[in-house]
């Protein structure tokens, strides 16, 4: 480049952050808009699967996780009974792959990614309202009168991108008729040794406990529910612990010691997909161009993913539109692929009929181990221009 790119990043998220960090790397000049009125410094845990510390570190980039969450040692699948299905591979797999995956909290990978920006203001109340594109740059203004200019624009604003929707007008949310609760609490138990995850399957329920480090436990309970009351969810924590009457104890346990105030319902929700990404200067990222079901697990990571790509594909091409074409054109079958896996593995999960359960939980306790890793690799194999 003669110049260093300008890129603007509508979306301070873990997309958003994480491509600001990808792209200045490589020497690109970027501005990161949030429509919030600040950053969410709150919230839920994830997993940074071992793909996505593989992609950074390709573009030479470690965020040092291990530093900020739990790197994965043991993950247990187990029945409502608290009989032991299975354990998965995944530490194996993910040392295999070259990195670790770690489970984290929201706020502790913000920071992470925010120590690899220490010269970057992230610029909030910035609702994006009007994008317009010329033969040299791409400008967008804001609901409050600001405007800002560059090279190119990234949309990384999240399932209800405005980006999305400015280029390719609204587009359909695709519901799973079941919700999804989510808290981090302090909690200690026996069973929990670091690096622990264990999920429980039940009739059209479950429920994880995983350590993130710290002392602090993050948990995702789900319940089939259909959208319109998932969306106006307003029980405590004792009617989400009724849910799991007859459960693990260590499952009520942890319900009822989370403080109410701290748990979140969300409706389970995607996108069906579409290769339909960008126009010209514009692309997206994240959960902007390809949201998913958290079957998987890859939500953060594939955002993660999104971002070393896009500045391999800026490397790799002169021109910021061919390296945005060359981006998705990379991009697309992956996302794809990790979208429809997320959603048949939804449906697998959230099984309610008897005999469905009965040959889901078999085919787990039965399938061969060389059968489970190569399923895991299949998520967790990953190179930039795959």
């Amino acid at each position: 480049m003669n110049k260093p790119l300008k890129v603007i990043i509508i979306g301070a998220g873990i997309g958003g952050l994480t491509t600001a960090v990808a792209l200045q790397h490589i020497g690109c000049t970027v501005e990161i808009y949030e429509q919030a009125p600040e950053l969410r410094t709150s919230g839920s845990g994830l997993s940074v699967m071992s793909n996505a510390s593989v992609a950074l570190n390709a573009l030479g980039i470690n965020l040092n996780l291990e530093h900020f969450g739990a790197p994965v040692k043991t993950f247990e699948i187990r029945t409502a009974g608290d009989r032991l299905l299975r354990r998965l591979p995944l530490a194996k797999v993910s040392a295999e792959n070259g990195a670790a995956s770690v489970c984290i909290s929201r706020q502790a990978l913000q920071q992470a990614l925010l120590q690899q920006l220490p010269d970057i203001e992230v610029k909030v109340f910035a609702k994006a309202v009007e994008i317009n594109q010329s033969a040299t740059g791409v400008s967008v203004k804001f609901a409050d009168g600001r405007e800002a200019q560059g090279d190119i624009l990234i949309g990384a604003d999240g399932i209800y991108s405005t980006v999305r929707t400015l280029m390719h007008g609204s587009e359909p949310i695709r519901t799973a008729d079941y919700i999804c609760w989510l808290a981090i609490t302090r909690y200690q138990h026996q069973q929990i040794t670091p690096g622990y995850i264990v999920h429980y399957w039940g009739a059209g329920k479950r429920i994880g406990l995983i350590d993130i480090g710290g002392g602090e436990i993050y948990w995702w309970g789900t319940a089939n529910m259909k959208d319109k009351q998932a969306r106006t969810w307003e029980g405590s924590n004792q009617d989400i612990a009724s849910f799991y009457q007859g459960w693990s104890n260590i499952v009520s346990d942890i319900i009822l010691k989370t403080p109410s105030t701290d748990i979140i319902a969300v409706p389970a929700q995607d996108r069906p997909f579409s290769p339909h990404w960008g126009k010209n200067r514009i692309t997206l990222l994240g959960d902007a161009a390809h949201p998913m079901l958290p079957s998987l697990g890859q939500g953060a990571g594939m955002a993660m993913e999104d971002a070393a790509v896009l500045a391999h594909a800026i490397m790799q091409k002169a021109d910021p539109i061919a390296a945005l074409r060359f981006y998705e054109k990379t991009r697309i079958p992956r996302a794809e692929m990790m979208v429809n896996a997320s959603r048949a593995m939804s449906d697998i999960e959230q099984e309610d009929h008897f005999f469905p359960r009965l040959k889901r939980n078999l085919a787990l306790r039965l399938a061969p181990e060389s059968a489970l890793k190569q399923n895991i690799k299949s998520s967790l194999i990953f190179t930039l221009d795959s």
